[in-house]
Order: structure tokens, then C-alpha cells, then sequence
């Protein structure tokens, strides 16, 4: 007899999605909105030409605190943390003793309204990596780290060239805020975590507040006709536009940052620290090149390369595999993430991807396949 499969969770806009018309699907454990009416394809132009909302409460929020709660993180990840100024937030990876990511996350210092903070994390994980990245942090910083998960908290994403004028209307402090900036802020008659970021590439809002305001949150922001509502289809293909891996896809536990493209999560006093897990292979890898790396390829001819479909050189032999593909709304081609040899990755290879049996034109391109939008200095 087969095991019986957990019931999925929900999170606290569920019947709100319901409501709205999406189509349902199981996702990480949770029952989640994958498109809505519109379809996948207008969500996606929408939130490239306007502001789309995303509920992705299903992600696991933490909050790390302790004695010295950013070096001891720092025995997990190989981004400087110890000098992560109040106010910031950094992407990072996760490690395991042989420098594969667990997972990737975000880490802050959401600043108070004096400038100062809690001294601790702020942490948001994937969904589906959660529960074991939670146990990771509790195991390994034992004695140094108190984890409180946030499981009453809801996270929602306001992505889009619009997103920031519709959400500073209603909080008018997020308007001095710069990418990768993370502040506790009042709004919408609650307590806000809002970091200036997201996974689309655009400009937006990552916005934690309690479970039982997200359904306010949510329904003012739609209220606003530069906003629609965007299901997890889009969210997909708008981070693949962007270049963004997914992990579980384009990173595993035998991906080291290398060759995942991630080099940049390595901060460089880390690197000469060499104290972070799994760093004799990344500072190897860093020096004389790993054996494979992700690249970013466009298919020129044929249909759209989905995941695992394999690289093939010129000549035909096989060289690497798709890990994430599908079509681009905005150039309206098929595009591409995978991994081949470093001496098949330098930008305007030719290369072939195999699709159903048939070869196809395609060529390894700079990341993003769209601009970031995002607001810097």
C-alpha cells in the first residue's frame, strides 16, 4: 500500500485566490494559484508593463538571533555577513561540507525607523527546502542561534514598473529605499518586514506582515487598477527571462556556486578566509575553473528547450543538459538554462539543444535574456 499523501497547506489568501478564478496546483506542500482568467502569457507582459502581485507565503521566514547571530551564520554561507550594515539584505546560498547549495535565500537586517535593528537575521528560504534548511541552521549553530520561525507571517511580491508608485501611496517611507534594502515599516494599518526586491527582475516589494492583515494587504493592493493578480506560471517564466535560477532545477546539492553562476554570493574576504563549508572545492573551482557551468542559451530555431532536454555541440556530441527552458513572452523565442563545459560557454557559442529527437539551433547568450529593472544609486 502506497502512503497517503499529506493534505496541502494553504496559506492565508488561499480563498481569495479561489475567488479570483486561479487554477489551483499542488506546490511545495501547499495548494497554490498557478495562473488566473488572463493565463500565464498576459500575467507575465502585464507584469513587465505594469504591477503584478504574487502570493508566495509558502516561503519559510525565520528570524536568527543570538549573541552574534551574523557570525555564526557565516559557518553556513560564504557571504560576509558580519559586515551586513542595518538596513541591507544580501542573496546567499546555504552550503553542505562538500560545497553543494542546500538551498538559496535571502538574509537581512530589516532597519527600524532610528536606523537601528534587532541585531539579528531576517531569513527567507524556498518553500519546498524549508523544513531541511531550518534543521541544517538548528543542527549546525546549536547553542549559538535561536531560530523563531515566522509561520504567523504571510509574504507577498509587488513586481512591475508600477510597483513602486502603487505601493508607496500606501507606504510612503519604502520611496527611499534602493534595491536589496529591508526595513520594518508600519503600513496598511499592521507592522511590515518590506525588502526592495523580488525574482522577476523588475522593481518591487517583497512585503512580510501577519497572517490575518494579508487578505487587507492583498485586496487594497488589487484595488489599484495598475495591479492584477499573478499566478506561479508567470512568476516562472518571468525569473527565467531574468536569468534567476530555481533551485531544484538549475541548483542542487551537487552544484557548488561556481558553476551555478554565483560566484558574486562569495564575498571576497570569505574567500580569503577560506572558512565556510565546502571550501576547498569553491576556492579550487574559483582558481583553475570548474568542470561544468551554467549558461544562459537561446534557442534560434524549433520550439522552446524545456528541462532536460540535452546540449549537444556542433559536431552533435552531447556536452550538457537543459535545467530550466521555456518561452519568452517578451522576445518571443525560446531561452534556456543549463550547464556545459567552460570551453562551450563563452557568449555567441553555437550550440544545439535536442528537442523531441531533433537538433536545434541555439546560441549561449549574456544573462539576463531581459534587463534587470532594478532601482540602485
Amino acid at each position: 500500500m502506497s502512503p497517503i499523501d499529506p493534505p496541502l497547506k494553504t496559506t492565508p489568501l488561499h480563498a481569495a485566490h479561489i475567488a479570483a478564478g486561479a487554477r489551483m496546483v499542488a506546490f511545495a506542500g501547499y495548494d497554490m494559484p498557478v495562473q488566473y482568467p488572463d493565463g500565464v502569457l498576459k500575467e507575465h507582459l502585464w507584469t513587465r508593463e505594469n504591477a503584478g502581485l504574487f502570493d508566495v507565503s509558502h516561503m519559510g521566514q525565520a528570524r536568527l538571533t543570538g549573541v552574534s547571530p551574523l557570525s555564526a551564520f557565516e559557518d553556513l554561507v560564504p557571504g560576509d555577513f558580519i559586515n551586513l550594515a542595518p538596513g541591507r539584505q544580501k542573496y546567499s546560498v546555504l552550503l553542505n561540507r562538500t560545497g553543494g547549495i542546500i538551498d538559496d535565500l535571502m538574509a537581512g537586517r530589516p532597519a527600524l525607523p532610528d536606523g537601528s535593528d534587532e541585531n539579528g537575521l531576517f531569513v527567507v528560504v524556498n518553500g519546498a527546502c524549508k523544513e531541511g534548511d531550518f534543521a541544517v541552521i538548528d543542527a549546525e549553530l546549536t547553542g549559538q542561534v535561536k531560530i523563531t520561525r515566522l509561520e504567523e507571517r504571510a509574504l507577498l511580491a509587488l513586481q512591475g514598473p508600477q510597483a513602486a508608485a502603487v505601493f508607496q501611496a500606501h507606504v510612503p517611507a519604502a520611496a527611499a529605499m534602493l534595491f536589496m534594502d529591508i526595513r520594518a515599516l508600519p503600513g496598511f494599518g499592521t507592522e511590515l518586514i518590506v525588502s526592495r526586491s523580488g525574482y522577476t527582475g523588475e522593481d518591487g516589494y517583497e512585503i512580510s506582515c501577519p497572517a490575518d492583515a494579508a487578505v487587507h494587504v492583498w485586496t487594497t493592493l488589487l484595488a489599484d487598477g495598475r495591479v492584477r493578480p499573478i499566478g506561479l506560471g508567470a512568476r516562472d517564466s518571468l525569473r527565467l527571462e531574468a536569468g534567476l535560477p530555481l533551485y531544484g532545477h538549475d541548483l542542487d546539492e551537487t552544484t557548488s556556486p561556481v558553476e551555478g553562476d554565483l560566484s558574486f554570493a562569495i564575498n571576497k574576504n570569505r574567500r580569503q578566509q577560506r572558512d565556510f563549508p565546502g571550501a576547498a572545492r569553491i576556492i579550487r573551482e574559483l582558481t583553475d575553473g570548474p568542470a561544468r557551468v551554467r549558461v544562459a542559451l537561446r534557442v534560434l530555431e524549433g520550439a522552446p528547450a524545456r528541462e532536460g532536454a540535452e546540449i549537444a555541440d556542433p559536431a552533435g556530441a552531447i556536452i550538457g543538459v537543459v535545467t530550466s527552458g521555456g518561452y519568452s513572452p517578451c522576445l518571443k523565442a525560446g531561452i534556456a538554462l543549463g550547464f556545459v563545459p567552460p570551453a562551450h560557454a563563452c557568449v555567441g557559442t553555437a550550440l544545439k539543444v535536442i528537442v523531441r529527437g531533433k537538433p536545434q539551433a541555439c546560441e549561449v547568450v549574456k544573462a539576463p535574456f531581459v534587463p534587470h529593472r532594478y532601482v540602485r544609486k
